[in-house]
């Protein structure tokens, strides 16, 4: 039985016409019709697809003497193992790009929240504002919890959003034709504004840092100029997060789709690292929010992040590496 053969009697044992086939193929009807009377041959990307959506082998359908039907891989009858199109693959992107700008917001926002606070007290100090310690601390700390409260705003809608797109953080999935190509493009395309967002974000971090070190070397007695420039570091901070966050996020994208780095094929599998890592970052946040509120030093406590991090990397090397083993 030639392809032509097989073509038309897989077409009416699924009860399809040629224009149903056609429109299963994203072909036109004519192409159906000149691939069943053998006046034309389908594509290698079609000859796929239709091993797939009749449940067939590749081998069955190309090879005249093989009458053994098999089943595709990638056939509708196994579930195990999902495939992303190319317009499932577009939406994601640009949803994740939405979810992107919405999460550095709200970062934005929870990293300069003491800011206002700092600036109150800075003022104070230079006689510039005459509050009382406990009322400035108060308005400080409204302000404070505030902003905490309006990155609620862009956290939670945000994430009930990218919500359904979960699965492709954990399950493993195949991609349809020209999907990896179209990623990869992008990607590429992509990566000098990451590597001059991320360049940016740690410059301007080193540079607050390096401004309240000079300062307290400079004049150690001066509180005013202390706290203003302590302020000048968490506003450093936030913005260079923000741009950190922002394009980090977007790279995530590419590589859920692609399958790569924390995404891989191995890591989806890695039961112990997919228990932990939740469990984890909950326990940072925790420990980083009661030492920021029963200290108030919030111009220091932020160098919990980099330092869990660093740590969950290392975690994450060693559990991967136990797995592969």
């Amino acid at each position: 039985m030639i392809l032509a053969e097989k073509i038309i009697d897989e077409r009416k044992k699924n009860g399809w016409s040629q224009e149903e086939l056609a429109d299963k193929l994203g072909v036109s009807r004519q192409s159906v019709s000149k691939w069943e009377g053998a006046q034309s041959v389908p594509d290698l990307q079609r000859i796929l697809e239709m091993s797939r959506i009749f449940g067939v082998s590749t081998d069955y359908l190309l090879k005249d003497d093989v009458e053994d039907r098999g089943a595709s891989e990638g056939s509708d009858s196994d579930n195990t193992s999902r495939r992303v199109s190319l317009e499932e693959a577009n939406t994601f992107l640009s949803e994740n790009k939405t979810f992107a700008s919405k999460i550095s917001l709200g970062v934005l926002l929870c990293v300069s929240c003491p800011v206002p606070l700092l600036i109150i007290l800075a003022l104070r100090e230079a006689g510039l504002l005459t509050l009382g310690e406990n009322a400035a601390a108060g308005i400080g700390t409204v302000i404070l919890l505030a902003m905490v409260a309006a990155s609620l705003i862009f956290f939670i809608p945000a994430g009930i959003a990218m919500s359904k797109w979960g699965w492709l953080e954990k399950d493993v999935f195949d991609t349809e034709y020209g999907v990896e190509g179209m990623v990869k493009d992008r990607s590429s395309k992509f990566q000098s504004k990451f590597v001059s967002s991320i360049t940016g974000g740690v410059v301007l971090i080193l540079a607050g840092v390096m401004a309240v070190v000079i300062g307290a070397v400079a004049a150690p007695e001066n509180n005013a100029l202390i706290l203003g420039l302590v302020t000048l570091l968490m506003a450093c901070i936030a913005t260079g997060t923000f741009m950190i966050t922002r394009v980090g996020i977007v790279k995530d994208g590419f590589s859920k789709i692609l399958q790569e780095e924390d995404y891989s094929v191995s890591v989806k599998t890695n039961k112990p690292l997919k228990i932990i890592a939740p469990v984890y970052w909950m326990t940072v946040t925790a420990g980083y929010l009661l030492w920021s509120f029963l200290t108030n030093n919030w111009g220091l406590t932020w160098i919990v992040w980099p330092i869990a991090g660093i740590l969950f990397g290392a975690l994450s090397v060693i559990l991967r590496g136990i797995h592969e083993d």
